[in-house]
Order: structure tokens, then C-alpha cells, then sequence
């Protein structure tokens, strides 16, 4: 690695730190439809911290570049179901000029690590590895056999990742029952109060692009049958389309909880205002009240006095587990029958219920390291690998311990700009995922 501004020495640093920060530093930048960075430097980086431990951990490729780590770590009670704790390696594309620090630098800066990655998800990567070298490093076991996995691709729906390795190596996770992974166990603070959010479902996904077409015709003339102008109406319906809120179990069991510690009634307080009060959290719970529907991608045209005969539109649908075949019907009614609605990628919704030997032992794992700490059930608008390992019949949890100060967004970084995860909460995630592993 060469030298890079804001460093600290790193003996200063909790390991933790170095390992998410060496991550950052590999650029695997994933672009979706197939254009990525390789995620093989990563995954070999990872593999040696594992082979250090004495595990034997085995790098798979879906396609050349295209890399996952999986090993095995022996419990100390081997009639236990095993537990797979899994990340991935790529990352979103991030626009450097939109940042105030590289990337792909891994600046450490104002007691925070910063880079794209930094939130989603090398930190938990790094977690990962830091928790097993704590255990395993002083002579100990986990509780029951674990399987580590690191995937490739999770950012393009996991097909060349997680997806590969369901359908093609199913028997890595032999055993399995459960799993823990990114996007849950951070903390938000209600009224004062320090609650986690553990993430104990997912939304469904559609990825679908909408296709006008028209005639093609010179920029001066009169075009009724305009593909551009079709196009934009249907974008603009769909964009602006008011989903009614529909409560799963999991969200109404969050929004009963959020008003008990509010002091508030659910009986009174709708449900889009108990979401806004879960404050930097809000993003993320409001859009799990009802289906979404946005447009991410418009693309026509070639030439600026050419009227094109197609215009093309990509939309992000997310709707509650096993919604998607009512939204996409619902979809085609609001753009008309002269749109054409192109499914490209679809995936399984998923709740699970907060209960439970796993969510007992996280809720007292995080009373044991934040005491009075409260601990939440949430849906995630958005989605993880744990869907992969649904078709397995592995159940997965979002649990990525963050104990976080209250002014930080650190759910808005996700996919955002100016990613960064303090350091302290590295060394808390470090300490309450290694007692978890211990104890579980």
C-alpha cells in the first residue's frame, strides 16, 4: 500500500480499522449489468487473513475476476446448527469530485474512517476478521460451526456472487440455519434514548425498464407519436405514484415499539410520523411502509436535431415481501398499454420473526456492552445476500453492531457520499460480534 494523506500510524489504530481501511483501498467498484472492478484482490486479501488463523478458505470464481471466499471455522459445539456471517467485497461506483476525500483512499480523518465502502460494507468485513482473530487468536472457539463467507457481486443483485454459490455450492453451507450480515445493528437515538435496529426482513426487488417507441423523424418537424415525450409521461406517473402503506409484521411491531419509547399512541400518531421520528433512520423505514417505485436511468436519442423511434427508462421497484406480481400488474395499468414493462431482474422478499434463540442472544449481547440499550425489529427497503441464502432455508438478520453519536447520518451514506464509519464504533462492533460468536 503507498502512503496516503490523514493516516495515523497504525499502532494507534484497533485492527479492526487497518483491515477496513486496506479494503477501501482495493477498488471494486461494481457498475451492475455485468461491468465491474475484480473483486479477487479483495477476496484474496481476506483469504490470507484466514489462512493466518489456520483455516482453509476456498476463492471461487463465478466468472474470471469475479471472486468469493468461504471457510469453515469448527464450533466448540459441533451439534449445533451452524451460523454463516457473510459480506461482500464490491462497492457502488463513487464520483471522486462529489467527495471531499478520495474514495478509495482510506483517509483517516476527525476519528472516522472515510471511504466508499466504509458503510457498506468493509466495515463488517473487517468486523469479520477481527472477531475470529480474537477468538480463534486466544485459543478459543465459537460457540458452533460458523461459515465465513465473503461474496462477490452483492451490489448487482448477488447473481455472480451469492446466487453462484447457492446454486452451484450449496453444500459450503451445509448445516446452516441462520445468518447475520450488513445493514441492521446500528444505533439511532429516540428521544434520548440509544435503540438498535436489527433487520429481520427485506423487500422485495424489481429491477424493470420501461420502453417507449415512436417514429423516428427530423428535430423540426411535428411528432405526435413522439417515444421521448411517451416516455417522460409514464416516468413521471410512475415516479410520482402514492403507494398506500401497508404494514408488515415487522414494521408494526418497530412503529408499536418506537411509540412505546416516545411515549406516545400508535392509535393516534400515524405511521409515516412514528417512521420521521425515528430520525436518521427515517429514510429507510418510511420507504418501508409501501412499494416504491423509482425511475433511475433515462436513456434516448443520438443526435440533437434527431427525434428517436425508442426511449428507454430503468426503475428501482421494492415491494413488500411477495408484493412483486401485484405492483407489476398495477405498474402496467399507470404507464398504459403503449409502454412495454421489461422485468431484468427480480428477487424474493423476506420477514422473519423477532423471536427467538438468535435475536435473544443479540439483544443481551447488546445490553451486556451498551446496558439499557433497546433493540428494534426492522424491515430494510433495500436488500442483502441473506436472500440468496433464503432459497437454502437459511434464515438471515441484519447485525453489523454500530454504536453510533446521534448527529450522524449513517444510514443516509449508504450509496451516498462522504461514507465513513467512526473508529470506536469499529472497536464496539469488534467487541460485541466477538462476544456474539463466543456465546451463540
Amino acid at each position: 500500500m503507498t502512503a496516503h494523506e490523514h493516516d495515523q500510524p497504525d499502532e494507534l489504530l484497533d485492527a479492526t480499522a487497518i483491515i477496513a481501511r486496506d479494503l477501501i483501498r482495493f477498488d471494486t467498484t461494481n457498475w451492475g449489468e455485468g461491468r465491474a472492478n475484480s473483486e479477487t484482490e479483495a477476496a484474496e486479501y481476506m483469504a490470507a487473513h484466514l489462512r493466518a488463523l489456520e483455516l482453509q478458505p476456498e476463492l471461487i470464481d463465478s466468472e474470471p475476476g469475479r471472486t468469493s471466499v468461504v471457510a469453515r471455522v469448527e464450533g466448540a459445539d459441533r451439534s449445533k446448527p451452524a451460523l454463516v456471517v457473510h459480506g461482500h467485497l464490491d462497492v457502488v461506483p463513487a464520483d471522486p469530485a462529489e467527495w471531499t476525500v478520495d474514495p478509495f483512499a482510506g483517509v483517516i480523518r476527525d476519528g472516522m474512517l472515510w471511504g466508499r465502502g466504509a458503510v457498506d460494507m468493509k466495515n463488517m468485513d473487517a468486523m469479520i476478521i477481527t472477531a475470529l482473530q480474537e477468538i480463534i487468536g486466544s485459543g478459543r472457539r465459537p460457540a458452533r460451526d460458523l461459515v465465513i463467507a465473503f461474496f462477490a457481486d452483492e451490489e448487482a443483485g448477488g447473481v455472480l456472487g451469492s446466487g453462484h454459490l447457492v446454486k452451484h455450492r450449496p453444500e459450503l453451507f451445509a448445516g446452516a440455519t441462520e445468518a447475520i450480515s450488513e445493514v441492521g445493528g446500528y444505533s439511532i437515538t429516540l428521544d434520548g434514548q440509544r435503540a438498535y435496529l436489527l433487520q429481520t426482513g427485506e423487500k422485495s426487488l424489481v429491477w424493470a425498464k420501461l420502453i417507449a417507441r415512436g417514429r423516428a423523424a427530423h428535430g423540426s418537424r411535428l411528432v405526435e407519436d413522439n417515444a421521448v415525450t411517451r416516455l417522460a409521461e409514464a416516468v413521471a406517473k410512475l415516479g410520482r405514484q402514492q403507494w398506500p402503506i401497508r404494514l408488515t409484521a415487522t414494521t408494526d411491531r418497530l412503529l408499536h415499539e418506537v411509540a412505546r419509547l416516545l411515549g406516545a399512541d400508535p392509535q393516534e400518531v400515524g405511521p409515516d410520523e412514528l417512521a420521521i421520528a425515528t430520525g436518521t433512520a427515517a429514510g429507510f423505514i418510511r420507504a418501508t411502509l409501501r412499494t416504491t417505485t423509482n425511475p433511475t436511468v433515462l436513456s434516448a436519442g443520438y443526435k440533437h436535431n434527431v427525434i428517436p423511434e425508442r426511449a428507454e427508462a430503468l426503475i428501482d421497484i421494492r415491494t413488500l415481501p411477495d408484493g412483486e406480481d401485484e405492483a407489476l400488474a398495477q405498474i402496467g395499468e399507470i404507464v398504459g398499454d403503449d409502454i412495454e414493462v421489461q422485468v431484468l431482474h427480480r428477487d424474493i422478499g423476506l420477514e422473519t420473526p423477532f423471536e427467538g434463540p438468535l435475536v435473544d442472544a443479540v439483544t443481551s449481547t447488546l445490553q451486556r456492552h451498551d446496558p439499557g440499550a433497546q433493540v428494534l425489529p426492522y424491515l430494510l427497503s433495500g436488500g442483502t445476500d441473506n436472500k440468496a441464502l433464503a432459497t437454502l432455508g437459511i434464515k438471515g438478520y441484519g447485525f453489523a453492531p454500530l454504536k453510533l453519536p446521534p448527529e450522524l447520518d449513517f444510514p443516509g451514506m449508504f450509496h451516498g457520499v462522504d461514507e465513513r464509519v467512526p473508529l470506536d464504533a469499529l472497536t464496539f462492533g469488534r467487541q460485541v460480534l466477538t462476544d456474539l460468536l463466543l456465546s451463540y
